[in-house]
Formats: structure tokens, C-alpha cells, sequence
């Protein structure tokens, strides 16, 4: 099959004679590991029993090998790390009961603690402390991931980007078995999940299909990557081709609508991330029109048949619930309006983080009620200034702004033969599309995408290593 083919191809060493280090064998098996047991969102899964003390374990190994010298151009990415982890983590400090009752939204919890005789207990400023203790927990992935990440030098983290790439190929693939075998069998991971739906690793379709359209930029870098071999170069692009080839059915028959506009974005972006490789260097583009070539036709039709393919076989259930009439009526406009006021409701200091599902709950009108229950807002820019307050809002605007900064430099940026400039500008494209599944979903409340985030802002910040330690 062609995932298998592309997997055997993605482990070679793509664009480095030097030996890979130790710090990236150690990364290499976390991601696995969190991509194995972190697929889910919720804070009552069992694989966190077991994920939560392995990351403690490879956070340790990766503090023992730190260095001062490590820190060098990582700073602004440390600082922006630390001021999160420090924001949630004061969200969990008691405070004096005349001052958390007099905090905005407070007022159910100051009745409740008048009509059961404790007016004078000391609270968090998060309405769900234990909650809230689970967020900075889960902040432990990503800062293993950068712990460990800041440690590689340039050609280790390029070889980051076949481990991605095999890791998403899994999910496709299990995704595919999973479609075409029991809608309640065991090849699904979690108990609560979108059966009869390619999940893959996942617990959610969304988040399945954010993983796959992200898959396809990453490809378009990997067949960019020069081997200094003509044989590999060529097997390396075969690879690549065969699985985007297949990556676009595994898409549509997720069933997540948003993934499959987030695949086309992903496409478009491909297009724009691929430079030709030659031998001994990277063909760059001229201001020429582009040479429509017989690769690109073949490529093309071979797409388009498996599309046509899969809708034809009605296993395009993307495509099915875009047109479903259900989708016009989607709740999440509901979600979203509610959402907003709440934000004035708990300004400016937030309902706290991990609080998201009892402070809806309160406030949540019959018309939105359901027999499951919201987890999410559904927009998780929303949701983090709802909980986070202005302090959050603040971080975020900071962090946008660091990152248009970082993103202009790169594309402007002329040394277009550099492995970590081509790294670092699918990192900001890939940023850009997780940011836009965030206006729809929550990806990021996942460790493996988690994780995934935090290995694109080590890529992205790669660039300003030092060359003496990076190379």
C-alpha cells in the first residue's frame, strides 16, 4: 500500500550525514508515545494515567541535559512559555474570601458557600480548582517537547519532519481501517469518539482531519529537502506524491467539513512551500509563469479520481454533512453568542482556566440543551478569553504579534537554500492553519497536537540559533 511504501522512505535521513543525537532519539519517542495516548481532549481519560507520569520522566531526562548554551535564540519562546504557565498557575492560588467574592460571575458560588456555612473559605480565582490543576498539567507536554527540542541542532530538527510525517500516516491509515471495518470495534481508541468515522489516533474527526491537512505543506517541504542523491531525492518525492495522493480521500470521509476546507488551504499552501530540488542545491523560482508539466496533470487526475471515487462509493461524508441541511442549523453560532457575553460576564479577570464546561452550564438557555454535553466552545480563541480573562487576551495579542513579526522576516528572508529557513516558514504556515481550526474547534486542548504545536515553534524560531551551534 502506499502509506506503507511512504513510511519505510519518510525514516531515511533525509538531508544530514551527521548522526542523530540522543535529545532526538528521546524526542523522536515521546511524540510517539503522546501521539499514541494524548489523542483526546478530555481530562477523564484513561491514557492520562499513563501519559501524564511518562512525560514527567522524559521532562526530567531532558532538564538533566540542559544547558546554558541551549537557551541561545530560544528566549522569547522560553519567556512566552513561562508567562502562560505562571498565568494558569495563579489561577490556582487560594484567595481570601473577601476578595475572590468579589470577583464578576462569583455570585452562585458566594450563595452556595452562605447557604452551606462556609463564608469564609479561601478559592482560586478558577471556579474549578481541580480542573484548573489538570490544565497546567497538561502544559507539561509541550514544555517536554521544548526542553527537549532547543537542545537539536539544525539537522535534528529537520529530521523531525519524517517522524511527523510517518506519525500522521499511522492515522491515516487507521483511519482508513477503521472506516471500512466495525463502527464500534476495537480499532477505535477511545471510548467516546465519533464512530464509524476515520478518527485515527484521535477521539474527535476534527481534530483527525487538522492532523491530515497539515500533513500536506509538510509534504511539500519534505520533497523540497536536497539528499545530495539523486536516486533518494527521487524515491523521496515518489513517497511524497503517493501520500498526498491518498491523504485527500482520508479527508473526506473523516466527516469534519472544517478539515476538509483546512485540506484546500493545506493544498494551496503546498503549492507555494515546494521548490525543486537539485543536486547540489535547491532550484529556485523566477518571476516566470508557471510550466504546467506532466507530473502536475497526473498528479492532478489521479486526485480527482479518487475523489469522484469516494463520493461515488458515499464514503465522502465530509462533502455529505457540508450540504446536509444540518449544517445550516449548526449550533455553534449559539455557542458562540453565548460565549461573548459570558466574556463581559467574567471580565476582565475570567471564569478561570478548566472551567469552561461548569460556567457554560450555568448559563446555558434550554434551546442549546442537548443529551451530551458542551465540552468546548467550539472556538477555542473565545474560550481561552472567557477563562484567561484579559491577561490571556493580552498573551494572545502578544503572541500574534511575535508571530506576523517572525512570519514577514521569514518570507523576506532571501536564503531560500537554507534547510532551516524552508523549515521555519512551513512552521508559520502550519501555525496559521491551526490557528484557523481554533475559530471552529480546539485542536490544541489535545497532547498530540500539542505537542505538534510546540515542535512548530521550535522550527519556527530555528532560524535565529546561532549557526555555530545549530550546524
Amino acid at each position: 500500500m502506499p502509506f506503507n511504501q511512504s513510511v519505510q522512505t519518510l525514516t531515511a535521513n533525509s538531508s544530514s550525514l551527521k548522526p542523530a543525537s540522543t535529545q532526538f532519539w528521546l524526542l523522536a519517542i515521546f511524540l510517539v508515545i503522546v501521539s499514541l495516548m494524548g489523542g483526546a481532549s478530555r481530562v477523564d481519560v484513561q491514557s492520562l494515567v499513563l501519559l501524564r507520569p511518562l512525560t514527567m520522566i522524559f521532562c526530567a531526562l531532558a532538564f538533566l541535559t540542559l544547558r546554558r548554551e541551549h537557551l541561545s535564540g530560544r528566549k522569547l519562546l522560553l519567556t512566552g512559555f513561562i508567562a502562560i504557565s505562571l498565568l494558569c498557575f495563579l489561577h490556582l492560588i487560594p484567595l481570601p474570601p473577601a476578595l475572590w467574592q468579589s470577583l464578576p460571575g462569583r455570585e452562585i458560588l458566594v450563595e452556595v458557600d452562605r447557604l452551606a456555612g462556609l463564608d469564609d473559605m479561601w478559592r482560586p480565582l478558577t471556579m474549578t480548582p481541580m480542573n484548573g490543576w489538570h490544565a497546567l498539567a497538561s502544559l507539561t507536554v509541550p514544555l517536554t517537547v521544548i526542553l527537549l527540542g532547543i537542545q537539536l541542532n539544525r539537522d535534528d530538527l529537520c529530521r523531525l519532519l519524517p517522524v511527523l510525517l510517518a506519525i500522521g500516516a499511522a492515522s491515516g491509515l487507521l483511519g482508513m481501517l477503521q472506516v471500512m471495518g466495525d463502527p464500534r470495534g476495537w480499532l477505535y481508541l477511545y471510548s467516546v469518539t465519533n464512530n464509524g468515522t476515520a478518527v485515527g489516533l484521535f477521539a474527535n474527526r476534527n481534530h483527525a482531519a487538522t492532523l491530515l491537512a497539515c500533513l500536506f505543506p509538510m509534504l511539500a517541504v519534505y520533497a523540497s529537502l536536497n539528499t545530495g542523491n539523486v536516486d533518494r531525492q527521487r524515491l523521496q518525492q515518489f513517497a511524497a506524491i503517493a501520500m498526498g495522493t491518498v491523504l485527500v480521500p482520508l479527508v473526506l470521509v473523516t466527516g469534519s467539513r472544517s478539515g476538509m476546507l483546512l485540506a484546500l488551504l493545506g493544498l494551496g499552501a503546498a503549492i507555494l512551500l515546494y521548490r525543486k530540488p537539485v543536486q547540489g542545491g535547491i532550484a529556485r523560482r523566477s518571476g516566470a509563469a508557471f510550466k504546467l508539466e506532466a507530473w502536475h496533470l497526473v498528479a492532478v487526475g489521479m486526485v480527482a479520481s479518487l475523489v469522484l471515487l469516494t463520493i461515488f462509493f458515499s464514503r465522502a461524508e465530509s462533502i455529505d454533512r457540508l450540504f446536509d441541511r444540518s449544517a445550516a442549523e449548526d449550533t455553534r453560532s449559539g455557542y458562540w453568542q453565548l460565549g461573548i457575553a459570558m466574556v463581559w460576564k467574567y471580565f476582565p479577570f475570567g471564569s478561570g482556566f478548566g472551567s469552561f464546561v461548569e460556567v457554560f452550564q450555568i448559563d446555558e438557555p434550554s434551546r442549546l440543551l442537548k443529551p451530551t454535553y458542551v465540552n468546548h466552545m467550539h472556538n477555542d480563541w473565545l474560550e481561552i478569553v472567557l477563562t484567561g480573562g484579559v491577561p490571556a487576551a493580552l498573551l494572545l495579542i502578544g503572541a500574534i504579534a511575535t508571530y506576523m513579526v517572525g512570519a514577514t522576516r521569514l518570507w523576506r528572508n532571501k536564503e531560500l537554500d537554507s534547510r532551516a529557513v524552508k523549515i521555519a516558514r512551513l512552521a508559520a504556515v502550519l501555525i496559521g492553519l491551526l490557528a484557523m481550526a481554533s475559530i471552529t474547534d480546539y485542536p490544541l486542548r489535545t497532547p498530540s497536537l500539542m505537542a505538534l504545536f510546540a515542535v512548530l515553534c521550535l522550527w519556527f524560531t530555528a532560524p535565529a540559533v546561532p549557526r555555530n551551534k545549530a550546524e
